[in-house]
Formats: structure tokens, C-alpha cells, sequence
């Protein structure tokens, strides 16, 4: 299972997400559905109506979209990376406050952590696979 994380302070319920090289940290805590990502709304920072759906699919999948209030501290790679990553931290920390969501999440691949990164440059070549171009003379 996942360790729980709680702030000693608050109590909020922690999780961390990461993907590619985005890195967000998720809190929730019982509220009304307010979701704030960078000090920003919901919908002012993810413009694309399929980030947007990548976050929302995991609260509405264990129908917990208008019963948790969300904060979100993202940074690092592009938006579409953080909305992954936001996706992820949420999933865990859904599980951490209530243990009985980490099959339904697990199962449908929100809890994975997407593995993908990009391959690092090799010595002697342009970029991490392409060599020079081949002279003949």
C-alpha cells in the first residue's frame, strides 16, 4: 500500500507526484471541490480542456470531486508533464486519506508512476542517439 503523509499542523492529507521532470505537491483536506494549482485557479492554469481532465478524472473516480478542497505546488517541465504529475500526487494522497480508494485507483493506472524520461547525451554523438553526419569526402 502507500504510506500515509498528514501535515502535523493541519492535518492535511499529502501526496507527492512526479512525471518526466514535473514534481507536485498535493494536499487535500474536507472542503467544498475548490482546486488551486500555484496560488492560481484551477481553470487559469491549466488552459487545455484534456490537462484539465487528466486532474478532475481522478477526484470524480472515487466521487470525491465536491467533498475535497485541493492545493497544488508544482514546478519543473511543461504543462502537460504537471498535469500528470498533479494526477498522480492527488491519487496518493485520495489513498492516504482514505485507504479504501487504492484499488479502484490502482487498477485504472493512477497510481503508475510513468517512468519516461529523456535519455541522457552521449559522449561523442549530437544528442543522446544521433551521431555526426557521415562524410564521404
Amino acid at each position: 500500500m502507500v504510506s500515509v503523509k498528514k501535515d502535523k499542523i493541519s492535518g492535511d492529507t499529502l501526496g507527492t507526484g512526479r512525471r518526466k521532470t514535473s514534481v507536485a505537491r498535493v494536499r487535500i483536506r474536507p472542503g467544498t471541490g475548490k482546486i488551486t494549482v500555484n496560488d492560481r485557479e484551477f481553470d487559469k492554469y491549466f488552459l487545455n480542456d484534456s490537462e484539465r481532465r487528466q486532474v478532475i478524472e481522478t477526484l470524480d473516480h472515487v466521487g470525491s470531486r465536491d467533498s475535497v478542497d485541493v492545493f497544488v505546488r508544482v514546478s519543473g517541465g511543461g504543462v502537460n508533464s504537471q498535469a500528470g504529475a498533479v494526477r498522480m500526487g492527488l491519487a496518493r494522497a485520495l489513498v492516504g486519506m482514505n485507504e479504501e480508494h487504492f484499488h479502484p485507483l490502482r487498477e485504472n493506472g493512477f497510481l503508475t508512476r510513468d517512468s519516461r524520461m529523456k535519455e541522457r547525451k552521449k559522449y561523442g554523438l549530437r544528442g543522446a542517439r544521433r551521431g555526426v553526419q557521415f562524410s564521404k569526402r
